[in-house]
């Protein structure tokens, strides 16, 4: 039984962390499409499709531009401590987690790993969403959103699962 739980474990880990390099790789994708078809300035074309509207913006902060003004490295040094730090606590914490839940942590962690990829190069992340009522965002954003969402919601709604 305990090499069952080990083995489930296991699969539980692998599935996160293939869920969220795909997810992590799908954002930097779209980011890559993004700017070949609108250019890197955010001065560049939009496409408006009313309610939303697709146009390049540089975030060299954090969430709503928090950070702006601190240095790219120091930005992206400190982000990479706190998606280690989350990695860690996801990977962990996967095997007991609720199906909702390790979906959660799969878009969490896909989405702070594909903004922090794309703040490495120095110039910010590549935010391209734009409402004209909200900061302009991206996909990994959303992921970030939806699997905080996802955590809360299979941390409140069912059991954790038995086991290691």
């Amino acid at each position: 039984m305990n090499g069952l739980m080990t083995g489930q474990a296991r699969s539980a880990r692998r599935l996160l962390a293939f869920s969220a390099a795909a997810l992590a790789v799908l954002d930097l994708l779209v980011k890559f499409v993004v700017l070949q078809a609108l250019g890197h300035g955010s001065h560049g074309s939009a496409l408006d499709f009313g309610l939303l509207n697709v146009r390049v913006a540089y975030n060299t902060g954090v969430s709503f531009g928090l950070g702006a003004s601190l240095p790219p490295w120091t930005v992206a040094a400190a982000t990479a401590v706190l998606v280690v730090v989350l990695a860690v606590f996801l990977f962990r914490s996967a095997p007991q987690r609720t199906a909702p839940s390790r979906a959660g942590a799969a878009l969490l962690l896909g989405g702070a790993l594909g903004n922090l990829v794309d703040r490495l190069d120095g110039a910010g992340v590549v935010d391209y969403l734009h409402t004209g009522w909200f900061p302009t965002f991206n996909l990994a954003d959303v992921f970030v959103v939806a699997g905080a969402g996802l955590l809360i919601l299979g941390s409140v709604t069912g059991p954790a699962k038995k086991g290691t």
